[in-house]
């Protein structure tokens, strides 16, 4: 066998040697625990404060929106999509500080800004060409897209 070749090979079982090494030290033992994924982030996971209420917490309070969203097209958008987490604001719904952002343009502009990975049917916009500093809510409603304020 030339040395050329015998290098080669030698270089390959250290290469594989020590990625075995490697992955039997690096892998964390609950790994596959539940499939492809590390079994003790469930519990750490689970430890997390939720910062999400959910569309049934918002819509205990705000009924009249409800009927408003259900009618038009954002009606299966969670009203923490735009808004941001609320559960705080459930909490504690009195309080200034933890409402919700009321008319944020940056998130009509996360579905809406002009992107051609996005369906035809999805109506989008050319942020440079639609308004110069107006915001979203100054002409459109959100709950209620299709008419005018």
């Amino acid at each position: 066998m030339p040395p050329q070749v015998f290098r080669l090979i030698l270089l390959t079982v250290a290469i594989v040697g020590s990625y075995v090494i490697a992955r039997q030290l690096l892998t964390p033992p609950s790994f596959r625990q539940y499939g492809f994924y590390r079994g003790e982030a469930l519990a750490e996971h689970a430890s997390h404060t939720p910062v999400f209420a959910g569309r049934k917490a918002c819509l205990e309070c705000h009924e009249d929106i409800q009927k408003k969203l259900f009618k038009d097209a954002h009606k299966t958008i969670g009203c923490e999509t735009c808004h941001g987490p609320s559960s705080a604001h459930c909490a504690d719904p009195d309080s200034a500080a933890k409402k919700p952002d009321k008319k944020n343009t940056t998130a009509c502009l996360r579905c809406h800004e002009a992107n051609p990975s996005r369906p035809v049917t999805q109506k989008q916009i050319n942020v440079k060409n639609h308004y110069s500093s107006q915001k979203c809510a100054e002409c459109h409603m959100p709950h209620q897209p299709n008419e005018v304020p």
